[in-house]
């Protein structure tokens, strides 16, 4: 379907739903919906990611398939969101890289990437790559080698983020008005909780009369998971760059208790993610996005599988080895993020601090 006509049913859908306002009281976009009259690119790009999928509304609709009108709130408004990634990101060339992601592309990145560096690694070190070198990683890869690599790409992805989260939020938020503490406190406590994740109950949709609790604790698992081990490489960079501490750090210091504590979780999410889709009836979201989303999550179980092997095996002679193909995971995920599922939860997180302020306003 083209962007026009993904927008024109966007329209449409809500229009129904503004008319028939009988899902009011499910999530924040029912809410939302109702402070508008039309429906502009904007308002439908902010009213996808504000929601969170959680599917209620589609069982609950009397004009749901098989009606002639064939509403269905989360498939339509999960193509919304897919275009609405699209068009925000930068450079706008690589837009189209969000409806060509896959598994096999994913992994054949990693691939690439590992055999470059064990290739560099190769050349730098001969044979020594292959032996024990006690946990230090820097003689592997010096420090700044790994510095300049991934602070560069680092500074790219931050940048692009940027561009697009300010072309989203100047788009939908027409207010120049900045939020308040108020709804900044709101919006953030909305999204460390998930609590948009189930609407009526205590668990999530995954089907008509099914109802569990899994997709929000794998979301939980996957997302302070993530926290966690970059709260982890930010401390060993204070530890390195402040204090003059040199890895390898012992196993109780806090980079790597928080770099072991967010790998597991960075294990269970993201297997528990793709054990839930494969039970969540299809009709809940956009088929088309399988390969984005699958390809984010599977990007997420190699890192930190890469990450926690190569924890457990770092004096061992395969440290190296280890080393350059986590290094390649970390890599691949890197340049893949402006580009692929992880830019829903920045948009997400817009859109509940533009909605925390609209209801900040009406009180």
């Amino acid at each position: 379907m083209s962007g026009a006509s993904v927008l024109d049913r966007g329209e449409f859908v809500m229009t129904v739903c503004n008319s028939c306002r009988y899902c009011e009281q499910y999530c924040p976009v029912f809410p939302a919906m109702e402070r508008r009259t039309s429906f502009a690119a904007g308002d439908l790009a902010y009213l996808a990611n504000l929601c969170h999928n959680c599917g209620e509304c589609l069982y609950a609709c009397q004009y749901a398939p098989p009606h002639e009108f064939g509403i269905n709130v989360p498939k339509t408004l999960a193509e919304i969101r897919v275009r609405s990634y699209e068009s925000y990101c930068w450079p706008g060339a690589l837009g189209a890289a969000f409806r060509h992601h896959s598994v096999s592309t994913a992994l054949g990145l990693v691939a690439v990437f590992a055999a470059v560096l064990l290739g560099a690694g190769w050349v730098a070190h001969g044979e020594g790559l292959w032996r024990a070198t006690a946990g230090d990683f820097y003689s592997v890869v010096p420090h700044d080698v790994m510095v300049g690599l991934f602070g560069s790409v680092g500074a790219f992805v931050l940048l692009a983020f940027g561009v697009g989260l300010r072309r989203f939020w100047r788009e939908v938020h027409s207010d120049s008005v900045p939020p308040s503490p108020t709804a900044a406190r709101r919006a953030l406590g909305d999204l460390l909780t998930m609590r948009h994740l189930h609407t009526t109950g205590v668990d999530c949709t995954s089907g008509v009369e099914t109802r569990r609790p899994w997709r929000r604790w794998f979301h939980h698992c996957t997302f302070y998971g993530f926290m966690l081990c970059f709260a982890s490489t930010s401390v060993a960079a204070i530890y390195d760059g402040v204090f003059g501490w040199i890895a390898p750090y012992g196993y109780a210091s806090l980079p790597v208790v928080l770099g072991t504590v967010g790998g597991l979780g960075l294990l269970v999410g993201p297997v528990g993610l793709l054990a839930v889709r494969r039970t969540r009836d299809p009709e809940l979201g956009d088929a088309g996005q399988t390969g984005m989303d699958e390809s984010f999550i599977v990007l997420l179980l190699v890192t930190s599988a890469t990450g926690i092997a190569l924890l457990l095996l770092r004096n061992q002679p395969a440290m190296g080895t280890l080393l350059m193909v986590h290094l390649g995971a970390v890599l691949a995920l890197f340049v893949t993020l402006p580009y692929g599922k992880f830019v829903h939860g920045l948009y997400r997180t817009a859109a509940l601090l533009k909605y925390a302020s609209e209801s900040e306003a009406e009180e």
